[in-house]
């Protein structure tokens, strides 16, 4: 076993181009194309040739990375962030899709006034932008870096994570932005989706296309608690992604006749995952219900779509193609022995049931203090209420809350804007008494607690402009019993969402188990790479394919993959694990990771017994 090292000795890699091989497109001098393809939501083992067989073989003839890795919090804003600069989330500040930015948002009625935005959306992310010097991200774009450099540039697909790939670009003039906000507009007629220009407004008509996009329609029903989501894929939607990538852009950049980069984020299988309605109140058969499975086929349609396009237009020789989905995912559980939210009776919530909000519900009764809601104009939790969004500020003054809850899923984040190191101790000894917690990670600020590591331990504590948590909050994950564990993980969430439905989000090796497949001019062929590799490498490989050298900011970045590209440098790997010291109760957060250079890949994460993959060596890499 490796000997840990402690995190900030040896930090991540920042890679130079002068120190890397050139890839073969710098022979010709002349930069490929690039695809970039996130299937969101998709799970490396559930890619088969009978349920997905473009992507299979793509995997198959191309790089198939057996050993891939999201970045934690396993959640989709985060990782978007991770794939589009490069750099892993204590740069980015994309810790989560719900963050604190320490300041209300007022441009989405939804959302106006709260502190604790959900940032899947364009209109947010300007806001967001706005109080952050004008790029929250605080690092360089890929698409924003490939435009500068004279590429022609692409972004369609799921709302929120398209967006952040030029998400400084809000004209529509300079990269094409395409997603569920595309062509919508408020009541007062007012565009909220990112403007087109005059080219692709012809180009869309030409093509019988219409310029707004169509919505998710049943694909977008949750269900409620007596009620099951969705049993359709959302393929209405996608289809017309698919159709504007593969007949109006592309052939728009073929005839540009200069290199290009497109991005396409397919919802799928996330959305059918997320919503299934085949499994309500009951965890199987969860996110592996014939509605999962379809919006598995539905990505991968999307993704044939795309290679015969490249094909029909002469393009796939000069055309690389990176699928990279950005989590795996779980079923959810809402059962638990321990929580004092979870002996309340909730109109909505069945008996004996986790209550959206449940931490921040527990920490206010733990810590005598009265919990506000941020999704409602700051108003005051009832005692037998939830938060609207599970969010909650706790302290006798919301607008100077002493503790945030933001919620999201699989993990939560807490913030202490006072940075109160004995608060910081009653919050760690509060979360270490519930049965649903596995797993706490605390701001280096605050000092060490037993029973935690430390937040650099994971790549979040970096050069992020944005508040960085106080602590990181990771819930329980197991098996429901199937061959592959990570096929049929299941875990506590806190959302919306019903026990059965799908989630994301914590460090079960079923969530950060994503997958990530390569194929094009630049990689090797029937290569099966047995080495880690994460979404923050996605970003940084495909800097270097096309020759990027973008600005970095923190040192917090990914490394390139050269060992999937001819002739290139084929690094060793090793494993090891970080343990806390024990809590007062026995409970210890275990960090198994491995290493490539000084670059970490993060395994699993938690309370031995209570993380799925903690203890299970064959559960660390996809096999196949």
């Amino acid at each position: 076993m490796l000997r840990p090292i402690p995190f900030f000795c040896f930090g991540f890699l920042a890679l130079s181009s002068a120190s890397l091989p050139a890839p073969a497109f710098a022979q010709n001098n002349q930069p490929r194309n690039l695809i970039l393809f996130v299937p969101d939501g998709l799970r490396a083992l559930k890619v088969t040739p009978e349920t997905a067989p473009a992507m299979a073989a793509l995997r198959d003839k191309g790089v198939n990375f057996k050993n891939p890795h999201s970045l934690f919090p396993t959640f989709t804003m985060a990782n978007a962030s991770g794939m589009s600069t490069g750099h892993y989330l204590g740069d980015t500040g994309t810790f989560s899709n719900s963050i604190y930015t320490g300041r209300p948002v007022t441009s989405v009625a939804s959302q106006a006034g709260t502190v604790v935005p959900f940032i899947e959306h364009n209109q947010i992310l300007g806001e967001v932008d706005e109080h952050f010097n004008g790029d929250y991200l605080n690092e360089e774009t890929l698409l924003k870096a490939a435009r500068d450099a004279g590429f022609s540039t692409a972004a369609i697909g799921k709302v929120g994570p398209t967006f952040l790939f030029d998400h400084t670009e809000r004209t529509g003039t300079k990269t094409i932005t395409i997603d569920d906000q595309t062509g919508a507009t408020e009541k007062d007629g007012k565009l909220i989706g990112i403007p087109l220009s005059d080219d692709m407004k012809a180009a869309l008509a030409a093509a019988n296309l219409p310029a707004v996009a169509p919505g998710r329609g049943d694909n977008g029903k949750a269900g409620d608690s007596k009620t099951p989501g969705t049993t359709t894929a959302n393929a209405k939607q996608q289809e017309y992604f698919a159709d504007v990538a593969s007949k109006v852009v592309l052939p728009m950049f073929k005839a540009r006749n200069k290199p290009f980069v497109l991005v396409f984020w397919s919802r799928d299988p996330d959305g059918s995952q997320h919503n299934t309605g085949d499994s309500l109140n009951t965890i199987t058969p969860g996110i592996n219900g014939p509605t999962s499975m379809a919006g598995i086929r539905n990505a991968d349609n999307n993704l044939a779509q795309l290679r015969k396009a490249l094909n029909e237009l002469g393009l796939a020789a000069s055309t690389n193609i990176i699928v990279s989905s950005d989590h795996g995912f779980s079923t959810i559980s809402k059962e638990s022995k321990t929580s004092p939210s979870a002996k309340i009776s909730y109109e909505d919530t069945p008996k004996d049931f986790l209550p959206m909000g449940f931490v921040a519900i527990d920490l206010a009764k733990a810590l005598n203090l009265p919990l506000y809601d941020p999704n409602d104009k700051n108003a005051k939790v009832a005692d037998n209420a939830h938060p609207k969004a599970g969010n909650g500020l706790l302290g006798e003054n919301p607008e100077k809350p002493d503790v945030v809850v933001a919620t999201n899923g699989g993990s939560d984040l807490i913030y202490l804007p006072n940075k109160d190191r004995k608060l910081a101790e009653r919050v760690v000894k509060a979360l270490l008494e519930q049965d649903y917690v596995s797993g706490l990670f605390v701001n280096d600020e605050l000092g060490r607690f037993p029973g935690t590591l430390a937040m650099s331990q994971l790549g979040l504590k970096g050069k992020a402009v944005t508040p960085h948590p106080s602590i990181v909050v990771n819930f329980r994950s197991w098996s429901s019993g199937c061959e592959e564990p990570t096929n049929c993980s299941v875990q506590i969430a806190d959302t919306v969402l019903r026990q059965g439905q799908g989630m994301h989000g914590s460090f079960s090796r079923g969530d950060t188990l994503n997958f990530t497949a390569a194929i094009g001019p630049d990689f090797k062929t029937g290569y099966v790479d047995p080495l880690p590799v994460s979404n923050a490498d996605v970003g940084a490989t495909a800097a270097r394919l096309m020759g990027l050298s973008q600005k970095a900011r923190g040192n917090l970045i990914g490394r390139v993959m050269t060992e999937a590209m001819p002739n290139g440098a084929i690094p060793k790997a090793f494993s090891g694990t970080v343990k806390s010291e024990p809590s007062p109760n026995g409970l210890r957060t275990v960090l198994m990771f491995q290493r490539v250079g000084t670059q970490r890949y993060f395994d699993a994460a938690g309370f031995p017994g209570r993380t799925l993959g903690l203890d299970a060596e064959k559960t660390k890499t996809a096999g196949k």
